[in-house]
């Protein structure tokens, strides 16, 4: 019986150590990788790795812009799959600064949107720039397109921070397709669009109607 027991403890007391040294064996390796990562040299590594990365986006945005696309940091016109080019890119903002230079960010960015719904809707062309110069019964749709503002306008930064937010998508238009400034308007042209179509609500020096 008392060999029985002895047996026991040394079996045990063997299984113990086993652990242990098992334990202490991790507990060297996580250290040594550690040590590993704080190197100087393990740090250059990945600061290399990164720079690798950042050249490749570089180039390929150097490949994407020889190709006459507007190149922004986000997806451009994506909810209507297609892309500006840089002239139609200029024609957006010059008409955005046109009508609504006078205008805060948002107020900016309603008139880019009112382009931009034209655009999609079937009842208008479909690129920025036959929207800005459609002409209908001989007369452009814009005011600053037959009175010549549109030539004569200088783009602010914040008229291309304006465009480039709603070509990301962000729109307050409510789906508009139509503006107009009471103040400024004929009173033959405000009878029309009171009575032909929708208002929607009035932003600024702006109404907006559907």
């Amino acid at each position: 019986m008392g060999e029985e027991i002895m047996y026991k403890k040394y079996s045990l007391l063997l299984v113990l150590c086993n652990l242990v040294l098992l334990v202490s064996f991790c507990c060297l390796k996580i250290s040594e990788r550690s040590q590993y990562a704080a190197s100087p040299a393990f740090q250059m590594k990945l600061r290399e790795g990164m720079q690798e990365e950042e050249v490749s986006s570089r180039l390929g945005s150097m490949e994407r812009a020889e190709s006459g696309q507007r190149i922004i940091d986000y997806q451009v016109l994506e909810r209507q799959g297609q892309t500006l080019t840089e002239a139609e890119f200029q024609v957006l903002c010059r008409i955005v600064e046109a009508e609504a230079g006078g205008e805060d960010i948002n107020g900016r960015i309603l008139v880019a949107n009112v382009i931009l719904n034209r655009v999609q809707s079937e009842a208008f062309p479909n690129t920025v720039e036959g929207v800005v110069f459609q002409k209908h019964n001989g007369r452009f749709q814009f005011s600053p397109i037959y009175d010549g503002r549109y030539n004569r306008v200088k783009i602010s930064e914040e008229t291309v921070e304006a465009v480039e937010r709603a070509l990301a998508g962000e729109d307050y238009s409510k789906g508009a397709l139509y503006f107009v400034s009471r103040k400024g308007a004929a009173p033959d042209k405000m009878r029309w669009f009171d009575n032909h179509l929708t208002r929607l609500f009035q932003y600024g020096g702006h109404e907006f109607f559907a």
